[in-house]
């Protein structure tokens, strides 16, 4: 989700030299923040919205948009004559799943868990605070169709997340959970930082972690670390289950083993490549 900054923030920013990153090109920072404007909350735009949203003023937003429009990266909507993006922004997204070594490795092993599972199965990786979904192949019985390959999730209330971050260091996964906009989802939600230090201990033991109905209602999720060759989480696998057709108790017995399976596989397979 795009965040939307304050002109006086970003002049500020451009304008202060203390903490000037002097190889980050401007301009190029600049039109990746016009790119993260548009999502669906706010799928078109009028420049003075594209302004508003990404700090810019309204002559070097008008520069921004016509340029990216040239690459063919925005196009107008011919009704209400607003700036949207195009289907060419989904070249990011398809290059990196190509390009990835870990969904390149990881896809036999969610087919396989497709396949013998008939549930949901995914690959995601922990970007900031989030989890990304890289790779998925979706059961019959899903619940959440709007979850799709790009899709993001807190890591601190759903099961890749856990696993992930009981995998890191302490400091560094407390800093995550720190830093994290923690928020019950629903009433099954973990988000008393303690209680989500504690999870992260038991999930570090057992090698897996869960997450029922902690961000959807209804979803019950498990899932484990994939590990580099020094012993540090890049990803994750899981599988999802509804929670009408079992129990905690039941995904935990019939699915644990599975995913710690696939994960150690595919890092195995992986060793210190990502």
């Amino acid at each position: 989700m795009a965040r939307k900054v304050s002109k006086a923030t970003t002049d500020e920013n451009e304008t202060s030299g203390e903490d000037r990153d002097p190889l980050l090109v401007q301009s190029v920072e600049k039109a990746f923040r016009v790119l993260r404007a548009f999502d669906g909350r706010r799928p078109n735009l009028s420049l003075s919205q594209i302004a508003e949203e990404t700090g810019l003023d309204m002559s070097a937003a008008q520069r921004f948009t016509h340029t990216l429009a040239k690459l063919g990266y925005l196009g107008k909507n011919p009704d209400t004559k607003r700036f949207e993006l195009t289907v060419k922004a989904l070249d990011f997204g398809y290059h990196y799943t190509r390009a990835s070594g870990f969904v390149e490795r990881g896809m036999p092993y969610l087919l396989h868990l497709s396949k013998a599972t008939e549930e949901t199965v995914n690959l995601t990786v922990l970007d900031d605070t989030d989890i990304v979904f890289v790779s998925r192949f979706m059961s019959r019985h899903v619940l959440n169709n709007d979850v799709i390959t790009g899709t993001r999730l807190p890591a601190y209330c759903t099961a890749p997340g856990i696993a992930i971050l009981s995998g890191l260091p302490e400091d560094a996964a407390h800093a995550i959970l720190e830093k994290s906009d923690l928020y019950p989802f629903t009433p099954h939600t973990t988000w008393d930082i303690g209680a989500l230090k504690t999870k992260l201990k038991q999930s570090a033991t057992q090698g897996y972690a869960t997450a029922f109905e902690e961000y959807f209602h209804g979803d019950l999720s498990i899932a484990a670390p994939v590990l580099d060759a020094n012993g540090t989480p890049y990803g994750a696998i899981n599988i999802a289950v509804s929670r009408s057709r079992y129990t905690p108790e039941e995904t935990e017995e019939r699915f644990a083993p599975l995913v710690t399976a696939a994960a150690r596989s595919i890092s195995l397979v992986g060793g210190a490549r990502r």
